[in-house]
């Protein structure tokens, strides 16, 4: 062997030597998160610079729970809420995209929505909050190689105990006992909807508030949970204080002013209901 193909050699072996360190440098092991149960995000990282540049001092709660001690209840309404054909789609919602994309066209911005649980995860734990181009081919690919690497159960899973649900608080069980007083396995299906119409904007709306938004939001997604059979509502009915409005009364149909996502109701035979959406100004 020559000269000239030794060193070619040795430079390719340089070359992918570098491009392996370069991938892994910039792309992060998605599988160790089979086991690895993460207490400290990127999107914590940017709260807590937030605090900082404000000079508050706060600390994160978080409680890690198993996807067994979270209320089914929650498992159904944050996906109505957040990522209706999650079981369905391979990390990305495609629809999602392109109505997204023409929105934003028609208001000349680009804010780069139609988000699914699993680039949501993603953005949580690894990237920062600045929406550009860049930022969202590197959300791609590890949403791609995190679809590749945990089953679904798993995603949702570290997606529910990663989630913010207020200001430091972070995870469904933190959320539970915060705005409730009782463990996530205890919540009810009223308040697993409240829960889930927050999560575009935790900062600005609680699940326990007055909104008039939660309510709207709150009582679109419960109607959805009961089409598909999810809640009973004779059961609820029977089983509310005396006095207590049923979770449907009062909430009326979303204001024409209102953006409205529509979620495909399959399992009963293609009807269809629309949800609220309210602007998402605090999550990356």
């Amino acid at each position: 062997m020559t000269n000239k193909y030794l060193r070619l050699l040795l430079a390719s072996s340089l070359l992918l030597s570098l491009l392996f360190v370069t991938y892994y440098s910039i792309f992060p092991d998605v599988a160790r998160l089979k086991k690895w149960h993460p207490s400290h995000t990127s999107f914590m990282e940017y709260r807590q610079r937030q605090w900082e540049q404000r000079g508050e001092r706060k600390k994160f709660v978080q409680t890690w729970v198993n996807l067994s001690q979270v209320s089914p209840y929650v498992i159904k309404a944050v996906l109505i809420a957040e990522d209706d054909k999650f079981w369905r789609h391979e990390g990305f919602d495609f629809e999602a995209l392109q109505k997204a994309l023409v929105a934003d066209l028609k208001k000349r911005k680009f804010r780069f929505g139609g988000s699914t649980i699993s680039q949501q995860l993603v953005k949580n734990l690894y990237l920062s909050p600045v929406k550009n181009p860049l930022r969202k081919i590197k959300e791609a690919v590890i949403t791609w190689r995190l679809e590749r690497a945990l089953s679904k159960k798993r995603i949702i899973e570290l997606y529910l105990n990663v989630a913010e649900w207020g200001d430091g608080l972070f995870g469904i069980e933190a959320a539970a006992r915060h705005y409730y007083g009782k463990a996530a396995s205890q919540l009810t299906a009223l308040e697993a909807a409240r829960l889930a119409s927050v999560l575009p904007n935790p900062l600005k709306y609680q699940p326990t508030g007055a909104s008039k938004y939660v309510e709207k939001r709150g009582g679109a997604i419960y109607r959805i949970m009961v089409k598909r059979g999810v809640v009973i509502p004779e059961y609820v009915t029977i089983m509310k204080d005396p006095g207590e409005a049923t979770p449907t009364e009062g909430v009326s149909e979303p204001e024409a002013t209102i953006t409205e996502k529509t979620f495909p109701l399959a399992e009963k035979g293609g009807q269809e209901a629309t949800l609220p959406e309210a602007e998402k100004t605090s999550q990356p």
